[in-house]
């Protein structure tokens, strides 16, 4: 088996706190991979040691065959490994397109001179609009940013990721403060994004997450209990012990 990324006992501590513990996570290419936990189960510390925005204290990460442990967020950004934030980071005086065209400029090699007018550059205006038809976006490409609805505002950011031209997602709640009508647009247009890329998904949405997933990774305290298909994750009694009450009908 090639696998696009492999953590092996990835840590991470905070003091004496240790927020992830060991984790060792397998994903192959094209998969869609989510993780699941409990608040605090250190989800969110993970995402930001893939992408390479907290430095792991022990373990290691390969990407497509190389050890990107010690890369920062840029460089692995270059090799394809690009992450949506959860909180968004959409430039609001600029347009729809604008913000995406800034994305694609940044994600060159060889970086881009501020003072050159974004449109003026033809390959990343077209890799601008490649990515809002992609996400449903392409009749707002003129509206400013700060026009939008909250789900179209993710949508954007989104867009903005795909613009980087990447190999794999790393998408931390895309569907977090949306209303029932937006999530399922982003749950089908992650559908459709499958199979495209590889996609890292944190979310705690698990009616999305059990339809999107191909494999879920289940984190409790910093380690990773359980790693299997939506059925076997179902299934498994350790699972059902942590998610009562409202999530309990998802896994029946």
């Amino acid at each position: 088996m090639t696998w696009m990324l492999q953590t092996e006992k990835l840590s991470k501590n905070y003091g004496a706190l240790r927020v992830t513990d060991e984790v060792t996570i397998d994903i192959r290419p094209g998969e869609l991979h989510a993780v699941i936990g409990p608040n605090g189960a250190g989800k969110t510390t993970l995402i930001n040691q893939l992408s390479g925005e907290l430095q792991s204290d022990a373990g290691c990460i390969v990407f497509s065959g190389s050890d990107i442990t010690s890369m920062g967020i840029h460089l692995r950004a270059q090799l394809g490994l690009v992450r949506s934030y959860q909180i968004t980071s959409v430039f609001d005086d600029f347009t729809v397109l604008e913000n995406v065209v800034l994305s694609a400029r940044c994600a060159k090699r060889h970086g881009f001179s501020f003072w050159r007018p974004l449109l003026d550059d033809q390959q990343a205006k077209a890799l601008a609009v490649e990515a809002l038809v992609s996400v449903g976006l392409e009749n707002s490409a003129a509206l400013m940013a700060n026009e939008l609805g909250y789900g179209e505002r993710r949508q954007l950011e989104l867009a903005m990721a795909l613009a980087m031209q990447p190999k794999f997602l790393l998408l931390d709640e895309p569907m977090a403060g949306m209303s029932s009508q937006e999530s399922v647009a982003v749950v089908a247009l992650l559908q459709k994004l499958k199979g495209r890329y590889s996609i890292f998904l944190v979310e705690h949405d698990m009616n999305a997450v059990f339809s999107l997933a191909d494999r879920i990774s289940v984190l409790v305290y910093g380690r990773v209990l359980v790693t299997g298909t939506p059925d076997e994750i179902r299934a498994n009694e350790d699972v059902r012990a942590i998610y009562l009450g409202d999530e309990e009908v998802v896994l029946s």
